[in-house]
C-alpha cells in the first residue's frame, strides 16, 4: 500500500522533489541507520542545489555583480553562466540597455506642470537613460533594487517641476523652449551621474496649454504671425530691390565692361590705323607731291599753251588786220581806180550823149529789155521821143 501511494500514476510527470522522496524512501527501508544519516545529509545537499542552484546565467544586454558577502568584494560578468555559491555569493545583474521614460496622464502622454503664473499646462516629455557602466562597480552596494521608482523617475519629475515654476507659460510655449529644454538636460545629467546614471537624451514634445490662455495665444500669435508676415513681406520686398540693384549694378557694369571692350577695340583699331597712316602718310605725301608736280607742269604747260594760243591769236590778228588794212587800201584803192574810170566813162559817155541824145533812150531799152516785156508810158505832148517822160528833160543847151 505505501509503494502503491507513493507511485505516481501512469503517464504523469513526476517532479524533481517526489523523485528524491521515492528514492529516499526505498533506501530507508534497505539501509541501516549510519547509512541512512549519510544518504540523507547527501540528499538535503541535493535538494538545495535543486531548489537553489549555484550557477546563474547573465542575459544578453545585462551585466551582473557578484557580490562575495564574506569579503565585500565585487566582481562584474557579461552575459554567460556565473558560479553563486549560496551564503556566500550575491548576485545581481543590472541591464546595460537604454530605458525609455515616457509618463502619461488620463491615456495621454505627458505630466501636469505649473508655471510661473500658476497656470496648469501638460507637457510631453520623452527620457532616455542608461546605466553608467563605468561606476556600477563602485555603486552596486548604494543602488535600490527599484532603480527607475526610487531614482531616476522623482529626479526626472522634480527637476521638471522646479525649473518649469520658474517660467512663463509664453516661455516653456515657445519663446524660451529650447533653453528651458537645455537647461532640464543639464540640471538631470548631472544629478543623475552622481546615481550612476547617464542622460542620454531629453525631447519636449507637445505643450497643453489651458483654454482661455490658448485662445489668447492663438490671438497673439495670428497677430504675431501677421507681424512676421509682414516682415518677411517687408525683406523679401528688400531682397527683390536688392535684387534689382545688383542686376542694375551687373548691367552697369556689364555696359562699362562692354563701353570699356569697345574702347580697347577703337583704341587698338586707332593704333593699327596710326601705324597704317605712318607708312601710308609718307605715301600720300609723295601722291601729293606727284599730284602738285604734275598740277604745276600741267599749270606751266597751260600757261605755255595758252601764251602760244595768245601769240598766235596776236599774230592771226595782226596777220589778219595787216591783211584787211591791205584789203581795204586795196578795196579803197579799186574804188578810187574804178571811181575814177566810172568819171572818165561817164566824162566820155556824157560827151557821147551830149553829142548823141538817142543813146539814152537806147541805153535805156538795153537795160528794161531783160525784165521789162511792154513799156506804157505816155507820149511826148512835143512829138518828140517817149522815153523823155522816163528819163526827163535834156538840157535845155543839149536839146537839139
Amino acid at each position: 500500500m505505501e509503494n502503491t501511494e507513493l507511485t505516481p500514476r501512469a503517464g504523469a510527470p513526476r517532479s524533481r522533489t517526489e523523485k528524491a522522496a521515492e528514492l529516499l524512501k526505498t533506501g530507508l527501508q534497505r539501509l541501516p541507520l549510519r547509512r541512512l544519516t549519510i544518504l540523507g545529509a547527501l540528499c538535503l545537499g541535493i535538494y538545495g542545489v535543486a531548489a537553489h542552484p549555484p550557477v546563474q546565467t547573465v542575459a544578453r544586454g545585462e551585466t551582473g555583480l557578484r557580490t562575495n558577502q564574506w569579503t565585500g568584494g565585487v566582481d562584474r560578468f557579461r552575459e554567460g553562466s556565473v558560479l553563486v555559491v549560496p551564503g556566500i555569493h550575491a548576485m545581481r545583474t543590472f541591464s546595460l540597455r537604454d530605458q525609455v521614460y515616457r509618463p502619461e496622464r488620463d491615456g495621454e502622454p505627458g505630466l501636469t506642470f505649473q508655471s510661473i503664473e500658476g497656470l496648469s499646462l501638460g507637457v510631453d516629455f520623452t527620457v532616455r537613460y542608461a546605466l553608467d557602466t563605468d561606476r556600477l562597480t563602485t555603486l552596486a552596494r548604494a543602488l535600490p533594487d527599484d532603480i527607475d521608482g526610487e531614482i531616476v523617475l522623482p529626479i526626472i519629475q522634480g527637476v521638471l517641476h522646479k525649473t518649469f515654476s520658474r517660467y512663463t507659460v509664453r516661455e516653456i510655449f515657445s519663446a524660451r523652449r529650447q533653453e528651458i529644454q537645455s537647461e532640464i538636460a543639464r540640471e538631470l545629467q548631472t544629478r543623475l551621474a552622481g546615481d550612476g546614471v547617464k542622460l542620454k537624451d531629453l525631447a519636449i514634445g507637445k505643450i497643453d496649454l489651458p483654454p482661455d490662455y490658448l485662445k489668447g495665444m492663438e490671438k497673439m500669435l495670428a497677430a504675431e504671425l501677421a507681424s512676421e508676415q509682414m516682415k518677411y513681406t517687408l525683406e523679401l520686398k528688400e531682397k527683390e530691390v536688392r535684387e534689382s540693384e545688383l542686376r542694375a549694378e551687373a548691367d552697369k557694369v556689364k555696359r562699362e565692361k562692354y563701353a570699356q571692350a569697345t574702347a580697347q577695340e577703337q583704341i587698338i583699331a586707332a593704333q593699327a590705323q596710326a601705324e597704317a597712316m605712318k607708312h601710308i602718310l609718307p605715301f600720300k605725301e609723295k601722291q601729293i607731291r606727284q599730284r602738285e608736280l604734275e598740277a604745276d607742269a600741267e599749270k606751266a604747260a597751260r600757261i605755255r599753251n595758252a601764251q602760244a594760243a595768245a601769240e598766235a591769236r596776236r599774230i592771226e590778228a595782226e596777220a589778219e588786220a595787216d591783211s584787211r588794212r591791205k584789203l581795204a587800201d586795196a578795196e579803197a584803192y579799186r574804188l578810187d581806180q574804178v571811181g575814177k574810170v566810172n568819171s572818165e566813162q561817164m566824162a566820155r559817155e556824157g560827151a557821147i550823149l551830149a553829142r548823141s541824145p538817142l543813146l539814152i533812150q537806147k541805153t535805156l531799152a538795153e537795160k528794161l529789155s531783160d525784165k521789162v516785156q511792154v513799156i506804157i508810158a505816155p507820149p511826148g505832148t512835143n512829138g518828140r521821143f517817149i522815153g523823155e517822160n522816163l528819163v526827163g528833160k535834156l538840157p535845155a543847151g543839149r536839146e537839139d
